[in-house]
């Protein structure tokens, strides 16, 4: 194994598949000669060629059109949004069009695109590059969307989301690209699409999250452990379709539980959790069901964020209201 950053893998990744199947295309803005901005795409043009790996104009509403045309003659597309803020130029090709090829269609197409797209607060980007739309693509039916924590499952997802034969939103947060390595497998690997990750066993509160909040989520338990609570922490991975047997399972061992997101309250996938394990388990819990989120306004100036974003310490207050309910 290597160590690798989250970054790393995701270049691994692209680079596993972009040798095993000569119909995988990977494009957007600036991903060629520069390697994107955050350099996922690193050396991967000079290794497949322009023809595989090629820069597109700053369109996105482009991007999403040419990602369809090539799915339907039986390319596998992987196409960047350089910043996941931007994604409502592509939104017509993606929920207008991806989403429904499949139905639409009755079987005879599919949509195997898997758009990659950085996003996430902490990192001070200008205004509309780090806003959290998962949510927002959640909701449409038809599209997956992934959102890894860790270097070892971005690899693994990535490459499960490139072989998938139906759409697939694949955001990877800016925060955790380079904060740390984890040994990666250096041959391909997959992680199913759809399976959550329990990231921490504990018996006294289950917390459900997924992305950045999940680092944050995890040294909120280290905490609550020093005052004797056993929490355990799932990973989502995949927030739509989202892993609710796993999610019922630690809610019915623990009988409490928070959802933390990055995202508005009014935002993400917390209120969706949330309404699943009332709707599932309600007579498993021994108090209601909070979350933790960001406030409902726009995300903040870069100058606000470390105040606007909720962090580890707000996992513990919300957690100590939850226990000793």
């Amino acid at each position: 194994m290597a160590q690798m950053t989250m970054i790393q893998a995701i270049t691994d990744a692209l680079r596993v598949e972009l040798k095993n199947d000569p119909n995988v295309l990977v494009f957007g803005e600036d991903v060629g000669v520069n390697g994107g901005v955050f350099r996922a795409t690193e050396g991967l043009q000079k290794e497949f060629g322009e023809d595989r790996v090629f820069d597109t104009p700053l369109a996105e509403s482009g991007i999403g059109g040419l990602a369809i045309g090539l799915a339907l003659q039986g390319y596998r597309p992987v196409p960047e949004i350089q910043f996941f803020g931007f994604v409502f130029e592509a939104m017509d090709s993606i929920a207008g069009q991806m989403a429904r090829m499949r139905y639409r269609s009755g079987g005879r197409y599919s949509s195997p695109v898997t758009i990659r797209s950085p996003f996430g607060g902490g990192v001070h980007t200008p205004e509309m590059h780090a806003d959290n739309l998962e949510g927002m693509v959640a909701q449409q039916p038809g599209l997956k969307v992934v959102i890894p924590s860790t270097p070892y499952d971005a690899k693994g997802l990535l490459i499960s989301a490139i072989r998938d034969n139906d759409p697939v939103i694949f955001l990877e947060h800016m925060k955790l690209y380079r904060s740390f390595r984890q040994e990666v497998p250096e041959e391909e690997y997959t992680i199913p699409l759809g399976k959550a990750d329990v990231k921490r066993e504990g018996k006294d509160l289950s917390i459900i999250t997924y992305g950045a909040m999940v680092h944050e989520s995890l040294k909120a338990a280290e905490e609550l452990e020093k005052e004797g609570h056993s929490v355990e922490v799932v990973d989502l991975r995949t927030v739509m379709p989202f892993d609710i047997e796993t999610i019922i399972a630690s809610v019915e061992k623990t009988g409490r539980a928070i959802v933390v997101q990055e995202a508005q309250k009014q935002a993400g996938m917390a209120s969706q959790i949330v309404a699943e394990i009332n709707d599932r388990a309600i007579l498993s819990l021994e108090a209601p069901v909070l979350r933790v989120t960001a406030p409902d306004t726009v995300f903040s100036f870069s100058q606000a964020e470390t105040v606007w974003l909720p962090n580890y310490k707000d996992v513990v207050e919300t957690a100590k209201k939850v226990l000793e309910f």
